[in-house]
């Protein structure tokens, strides 16, 4: 990387911190520059398919009455939470291949992190209370109507939307108190905590343990309460009698749990990458992290759209298809 990429910077008094903001060069995929147009084009569709697919999904549920119950609206706001998640990382991703613009300022920078680790943890929160709806769906049907109501939702959702920003605020503007030196150059096409705080050159350690402690009390916990959920969903699904009302039963439950793998299946090989796979090229590591960031996006809407009846329905009737078209889904 060339000396204009570079800063030495000599660790300077507290007071004069805060009128330091470096700015960072963001990378695409190093060594592939002389096919990065090639490479534009699966990220492009990759956004159009999930902003696309999210807006429809939205617009389906807004205008079909028959959608308006808690589990669409839960559905509604976890198409919210992947449209966040996809306009978080477009500007400075389509600004590398459109227009070659590698640099973003740090305040930039620090509102691009907040909202990609914000609307990461609210997909995970939301992925929660829709576990939580599908067990009392199928353990407690009689009950579902009085313990879910919309009245719950309501404040679930607000909840998820401000668990993650409330959560992630004081490490991301406590990067501002940091002195940067040395190369301030980040490995991915969007800027993330995890690297920025590396290139601080102070003592980081609050910031390293509440960033541990979050994702453990945020995403890990949910991961651990969605698996006893569907624990506790397969001990009730095996007690029907009938292999027809266990089918019917589970596949309910398909859709939600074909987003929970789908979330949190990258997430994991993302983090044993970065512990395990050191020695790895760095166009690997790019590859995991945007397909942490842009697949759930993507795919959200295609399995709900696949796997959810009343969603198949209301799009070919949307279309205009014939009724026999419908059956045939079936």
């Amino acid at each position: 990387m060339s000396a204009q990429y570079s800063c030495s910077l000599q660790f300077m008094p507290l007071s004069n911190i805060t009128q330091f903001s470096p700015m960072f060069y963001l990378t695409s995929f190093p060594g592939l520059e002389a096919i990065k147009h090639w490479i534009f084009i699966p990220f492009f569709f990759m956004y159009m398919v999930a902003i696309s697919g999210n807006c429809f999904i939205l617009i389906i549920i807004k205008t079909s009455p028959r959608l308006h119950t808690p589990m669409y609206y839960l559905l509604s706001l976890l198409a919210l939470t992947d449209l966040g998640l996809c306009v978080s990382t477009l500007p400075t991703t389509m600004g590398i291949f459109w227009f070659n613009s590698h640099h973003i300022y740090f305040g930039a920078c620090q509102i691009q992190m907040f909202c990609i680790h914000s609307f990461s943890f609210m997909e995970s929160s939301v992925l929660l209370i829709m576990s939580f709806d599908r067990f009392v769906a199928i353990c407690h049907p009689l009950r579902y109507s009085v313990i879910i109501t919309g009245q719950q939702v309501v404040r679930a959702g607000l909840i998820v939307i401000f668990r993650g920003p409330v959560a992630t605020i004081p490490i991301v503007l406590l990067l501002k108190a940091f002195p940067y030196c040395g190369s301030v150059v980040l490995s991915h096409s969007f800027c993330l905590h995890q690297e920025v705080i590396q290139l601080a050159c102070t003592d980081t350690t609050f910031n390293n343990l509440y960033g541990l402690m979050v994702v453990v009390f945020t995403v890990m916990l949910d991961l651990v309460l969605i698996a006893l959920s569907y624990g506790l969903i397969l001990h009730t699904v095996a007690g029907l009698a009938s292999q027809e009302d266990q089918h019917r039963a589970f596949q309910t439950c398909t859709a939600h749990l074909c987003a929970v793998l789908v979330f949190f299946v990258p997430m994991m090989g993302l983090s044993l990458v970065h512990r395990f796979g050191k020695h790895a090229p760095p166009a690997f590591h790019l590859l995991m992290a945007n397909v942490y960031l842009f697949v759930p996006p993507m795919l959200n809407p295609i399995i709900y759209s696949i796997k959810t009846k009343e969603i198949r329905r209301v799009i070919i009737k949307f279309l205009g298809l014939k009724k026999a078209s419908s059956e045939s889904w079936g």
